[in-house]
């Protein structure tokens, strides 16, 4: 498997789905089917919060969403869990700056996609040298999914790694809804990604549906 292109990768971060079953008032399965038909582009497993399976559980259900993904041909992260990306052959992993060095993941995963969260310049650069295939920007707007989420740095930041010259694909994530997210795009995002704003949906197609015009318009 080469190294995943910048060009097929910015397609992919148009709309990006985080999720896993804490987030969702109905069964993740279904959410994320309906997500995949209202035009998600990516999707990352994310067990984390109150409530989150673990072990066995937790393995059974992402190899579940695996197989959603897999039907539909939508790529399949892992949200920091290094072992159970490998143990399912996920696509790639998102890791945040609390996570194993960038480094270090890139040598465990190959040429899986390799997603960083970075919060300011010194931390994208850093990601950048050690092997990120993307960079997660945010919080871009004020979240309360993240209980330990930084405070709420708006567009500025994505426009600083533009201007600095930095091209890395980037995905803007914190607080995006389909009415907010155009700015994003505009300020230099690839795409957004979202947990709520679809798996808190009445609506999950609809909503998925919704922020991928809003993605295309800002383009």
């Amino acid at each position: 498997m080469e190294r995943i292109r910048d060009d097929y990768l910015r397609e992919l971060l148009r709309v990006y789905f985080i999720m896993g079953s804490p987030n969702c008032y109905q069964a993740s399965e279904a959410v994320l089917e309906a997500a995949i038909q209202g035009g998600i582009t990516l999707f990352q497993f994310r067990e984390k919060g109150k409530g989150c399976l673990q072990g066995e559980e937790k393995l059974r259900l992402a190899q579940r969403l695996q197989t959603i993904c897999k039907s539909y041909n939508i790529p399949f992260i892992v949200n920091d869990d290094i072992e159970l990306a490998l143990e399912i052959d996920a696509d790639g992993v998102h890791i945040g700056q609390e996570d194993e060095p960038a480094d270090a993941v890139r040598i465990k995963i190959g040429h899986k996609i390799l997603g960083v969260s970075a919060h300011n310049l010194t931390e994208a650069e850093k990601a950048i040298a050690a092997g990120a295939d993307y960079l997660g920007i945010g919080p871009i707007y004020p979240t309360t999914t993240k209980e330990d989420a930084k405070a709420a740095q708006g567009i500025s930041f994505l426009k600083e790694l533009r201007q600095t010259g930095i091209d890395i694909p980037l995905v803007g994530i914190g607080g995006i809804t389909a009415s907010n997210a155009s700015p994003v795009i505009r300020a230099g995002a690839d795409g957004v990604s979202v947990i709520t704003a679809i798996s808190h949906a009445e609506d999950p197609k609809a909503a998925a549906r919704l922020l991928r015009e809003a993605v295309l318009a800002g383009i």
